[in-house]
């Protein structure tokens, strides 16, 4: 895992930067909200420790909140997204479990695989997010059409960001 640390710390500043200075500034009639930057906890190896998951998920929340202004909307929601990605994963293992190296990416489990699994991901860190967020019960259908739609363009654009990932042919 100490090898990986150089890519994924690359990685963590990449979507730190471009959630930043990019998504935070497209204006989608105030309703959509793109989130990249949780395909860095999405994509974390399978051998990351729990505890780890928790501690990066701090930090990569608290670093958005710090730009965006949040006051720990965004960290609440990593953190909680990465307490259930454990929970998540062993919902999709494969019968043998996972193969030693290999990575949450669709070049070592397939696009259906990942698509799923990245789904059910966004979906529980969108929800979490919004409903925080709003936090009044008389905005449930709002919010949870909020939370679906911005889910929806999340996912375009890490499929988008997906297309532009390097492609391992080799297993880490």
């Amino acid at each position: 895992m100490i090898n990986l640390l150089p890519r994924y710390l690359f990685n963590f500043v990449v979507f730190i930067l471009l959630q930043v200075l990019l998504l935070n500034n497209l204006q989608f009639s105030g309703y959509v909200n793109p989130y990249l930057y949780v395909l860095f906890i999405i994509t974390l190896p399978f051998s990351t420790p729990k505890w780890l998951l928790l501690v990066l998920g701090f930090i990569t929340g608290l670093t958005i909140d710090i730009f965006m202004n949040t006051l720990g909307l965004h960290t609440s929601a990593t953190v909680f997204m990465a307490f259930l990605r454990p929970f998540i994963l062993s919902s999709f293992s494969p019968r043998d479990g996972y193969e030693l190296g290999t990575r949450p990416v669709p070049s070592d489990y397939g696009f259906g695989w990942f698509f799923k699994y990245m789904v059910i991901m966004v979906v529980t860190h969108h929800l979490f997010y919004f409903f925080v967020e709003a936090f009044d019960k008389e905005l449930f259908l709002s919010t949870l059409s909020k939370s679906l739609i911005s889910t929806v363009v999340s996912v375009l654009f890490i499929l988008i960001a997906m297309l532009f990932a390097k492609k391992d042919s080799k297993k880490l």
